[in-house]
């Protein structure tokens, strides 16, 4: 599609009867251009999907349209998102979302992996949209944002200056941001007061030890609640800050401000008080080894097994909530066996000599702090194949609405998503997930049509 001119975007607002609202932040991008430019940063392939937040009159999403292989907008202004059904209305691969990108069910845009985000944000909720969209945990691979110039500046703010703070903290623990252009008033109807400006923001894949998220948040809340005092005045109680200060080689007296990232992931890693944050699997531990029949045969240890394919045995437990959602979690890049992928709500090994049911108990809570009094409901059990890692599995089931709270060396994060999205997530994108968890999901769903 051609790209639009300032006097088409005004004719598409005047159709729509839509007088720019300032307590909205519409700012309708009019030079065509700069639109071009834009779009461009998003390295876009015919592969991708594309989520645009913020379409507006869709002087972005033109150039799109065609060239990817979905096009999710989503646009908070009826009359604007009624527009834009009418106009990409005989276009399937184009879905139009009337929704609050601040609110907006992000689970349900895992199923378009391979994932790209894309927004002009308005002034007035950029920063909501971001946390809703492109926090801890997201589907995206590569995002570009256009917000006023003042917010790129703090997202990407280092340590020292007076604008780094939460903000800078929160994205760059999940983003590499790059600011790109400044991108002046006279580029958009009706013109703001103030510069805006565009970002690129690449997942961060490595650099930082695996760390509590949780945690970390609410430590730099601490450490900036009042920005110019000492961090030993707004740190925990236990333990005390001269330990953990001098264990960091940090100065006694030194100010959350002028700590660096890795520094803040350093004193979070010191006050997580879990026993298995550094532990992502033990390759001493012993397990039984068994025949195809399951009956124990010998004992070998983690990395033998794994090595010589032996016959052995795991657990995998589906965790539900009172909604219905399915909890899974995603493996920890440090993982030996699928890195990185989503999995079962809970699995591991049988140490030698246990049983199932007393690993299941033990396994709900080392990986997720879920604390049973009896064994979880059996579902199923599978034979152990390939698919499955050479393991007997058998597959459990329980419901829990509480807290949850996991070992960051071995779970990279979690959440709950709806049946319905896992399903059409794995018919689309089955690399995303490991292998024993879809051989559990493809049995329990033939054992029992019932939500597992």
């Amino acid at each position: 599609m051609a790209a639009m001119t300032g006097k088409e975007i005004r004719e598409v607002l005047d159709q729509a009867r839509v007088l720019p609202s300032k307590q909205l932040g519409q700012n309708f991008l009019i030079d065509p251009n700069m639109a071009r430019w834009i779009v461009a940063q998003l390295e876009i392939s015919e592969d991708d999907a594309v989520c645009e937040v913020g379409p507006g009159t869709g002087a972005l999403s033109v150039h799109l349209v065609g060239k990817v292989r979905r096009l999710i907008l989503i646009e908070f202004d009826g009359r604007l998102a009624g527009a834009l059904r009418e106009r990409f209305k005989d276009d399937p691969s184009v879905e139009v979302h009337h929704a609050d990108g601040a609110k907006f069910d992000g689970r349900t845009l895992f199923k378009y992996r391979k994932l790209k985000f894309l927004g002009n944000l308005p002034y007035s909720c950029g920063g909501a949209i971001m946390k809703n969209l492109l926090s801890r945990p997201h589907p995206f691979e590569r995002a570009v944002i256009m917000l006023q110039k003042e917010v790129i500046t703090r997202l990407a703010a280092q340590p020292g200056t007076k604008d780094y703070g939460i903000l800078s903290l929160r994205t760059q623990a999940n983003w590499e941001v790059e600011p790109l252009r400044t991108v002046p008033p006279e580029a958009f109807y009706p013109r703001p007061t103030i510069d805006s400006a565009v970002a690129v923001l690449r997942p961060r894949t490595s650099g930082l030890p695996p760390f509590d998220y949780r945690l970390f948040d609410e430590l730099i809340r601490r450490g900036f609640a009042q920005r110019r005092k000492q961090l030993k005045k707004q740190m925990p109680d236990e333990p005390a800050w001269e330990e953990i200060s001098s264990g960091l080689n940090l100065s006694a007296t030194v100010r959350g401000e002028e700590l660096t990232l890795s520094q803040w992931v350093d004193l979070t890693r010191a006050y997580d008080p879990h026993p298995l944050k550094d532990l992502p699997q033990k390759a001493g531990e012993i397990f039984d080894v068994v025949d195809e029949n399951d009956v124990v045969i010998g004992q070998a240890t983690r990395g033998e097994v794994h090595a010589q394919k032996m016959l052995h045995r795991a657990v995998h437990i589906f965790v539900s909530n009172k909604r219905g959602d399915l909890l899974l979690q995603k493996r920890s890049l440090l993982k030996d066996a699928h890195p990185g992928v989503w999995d079962s709500s809970v699995s591991g090994h049988l140490d030698a000599g246990e049983d199932y049911p007393a690993a299941a108990i033990r396994e709900l809570e080392e990986e997720m702090g879920i604390v049973v009094n009896s064994a979880p409901e059996e579902i199923t059990r599978i034979a152990p194949s390939e698919a499955t890692g050479w393991e007997h599995i058998r597959l459990f089931r329980t419901f829990h609405d509480g807290s949850l709270r996991f070992p960051s060396a071995e779970i990279d994060t979690a959440m709950w998503f709806p049946i319905a999205e896992i399903e059409t997530w794995i018919a689309n994108r089955p690399e995303d997930f490991a292998s024993g968890f879809l051989e559990c999901w493809k049995v329990a769903h033939g054992h029992n049509n019932h939500t597992p």
